[in-house]
């Protein structure tokens, strides 16, 4: 556990059908100090994400009962705002983007290594559950996840998938420094090996399309989208 992260103070909620993988994240998560509560199937955990006091929730996709896209679309129609990291055995981009689109924070395939677990995890407990809108919006570029569209002052903007998904990405982060490392691990299929310079190639391709001043080339750093 890093020094001065004060993991005594969070609850987590592990919801995971495989039996060993639960009780071994269970076991590991409370090993780091977490509070950490179980549940086997979809119903269940839906159930106690509504009424318990979770700081994070870490969400199997393929659960009995009701899918791990079904608890959290159910979570975000309710306006609960609860951070979610998604895992799957799926590890196709299009599946990554379906776990995000419906509410997802983050999405992790399986196998996972644990330490890149308790990375994200740590980086959705330091962002907390602010509210979310089904539509984002920065400045005058909107773009709505579930119907796939990208506006600028109101006009459409016709965008390939991985550009629509690189955008999301920096919107969901406007005015924050974003590395290309994060940016190939989030929007980029991680089973494939994917070379650095993909993201300046698609940030050029973005930049045609929404204004090249509208995204910052931050040297040594990585890329701000202009609040």
């Amino acid at each position: 556990m890093a020094p001065g992260w004060h993991a005594l103070l969070v609850r987590l909620l592990v919801v995971e059908d495989e039996a060993r993988l639960a009780s071994a994240l269970q076991r590991g998560l409370q090993a780091e100090g977490f509070a950490v509560d179980v549940a086997g199937d979809g119903p269940s955990g839906l159930e106690l994400a509504r009424h318990g006091e979770y700081d994070a929730m870490i969400l199997d996709v393929m659960l009995p009962g009701l899918s791990g896209y079904r608890v959290v679309r159910a979570l975000r129609a309710e306006d609960r705002w609860l951070p979610v990291l998604m895992l799957s055995a799926k590890d196709g981009e299009y599946d990554q983007a379906d776990g995000l689109d419906c509410g997802a924070d983050d999405y992790l395939t399986k196998p996972f290594s644990y330490v890149v677990l308790l990375a994200r995890l740590r980086a959705l407990l330091r962002r907390g559950a602010p509210a979310r809108p089904a539509v984002l919006e920065v400045g005058d570029l909107s773009l709505d996840p579930a119907q796939r569209a990208v506006t600028r002052g109101g006009a459409a903007v016709g965008l390939t998938a991985r550009e629509f998904a690189l955008l999301e990405y920096l919107m969901r982060r406007p005015g924050e420094v974003v590395s290309k490392t994060e940016l190939l691990d989030h929007v980029w299929d991680a089973s494939l090996d994917t070379a650095p310079n993909a993201v300046e190639v698609y940030v050029g391709y973005l930049r045609r399309k929404i204004g090249r001043e509208r995204l910052e080339t931050v040297r040594g750093a990585g890329y701000r989208l202009a609040p």
